[in-house]
């Protein structure tokens, strides 16, 4: 996904935040407000996009996969799993730690856009004159629509 192609920016035109899922997580918030008060920036979006992987997976299921080791999980049958390893020389063992993260997953993509508008609107170091406008790109067209 290409956000300077299918918003049409060049080069240096935005400033773009990314991490799993688009979502408006502390650090992304952090970024934004660091943009605006060093850079200026007045127009914030939020974008998210059909597809998305963050969608096919819970909080409770990265949590239980991170428990059981920290190598790459795999998709079998639409369901993620830790795959045998044949050796375990070369990794740190699993950790429950990550049955304390919110992964910030979702499951419908429109909600996830309004939830994260309002988090960042609503951010005590977010100034009241920022414009934040969100929407959902669909990565089989390349259509960018608004969410109201």
């Amino acid at each position: 996904m290409d956000p300077y192609k299918f918003a049409g920016l060049l080069d240096g035109e935005a400033h773009i935040i990314r991490n799993a899922g688009g979502r408006a997580t502390e650090d992304a918030i952090r970024s934004l407000i660091i943009s605006h008060k060093f850079l200026g920036t007045l127009d914030w979006f939020v974008i998210h996009h059909t597809n998305c992987g963050m969608t096919l997976v819970t909080d409770d299921v990265i949590g239980e996969l991170l428990e059981g080791d920290l190598e790459t999980a795999v998709l079998e049958e639409g369901v993620w799993v830790n795959p045998k390893r044949e050796s375990t020389a070369n990794t740190k063992p699993g950790s429950a730690v990550g049955k304390a993260i919110d992964w910030h997953t979702f499951t419908d993509l429109r909600e996830s856009v309004l939830k994260d508008i309002s988090t960042i609107r609503n951010h005590d170091l977010v100034p009241n004159h920022i414009n934040i406008f969100g929407f959902i790109f669909d990565v089989k067209t390349g259509k960018l629509t608004p969410v109201n």
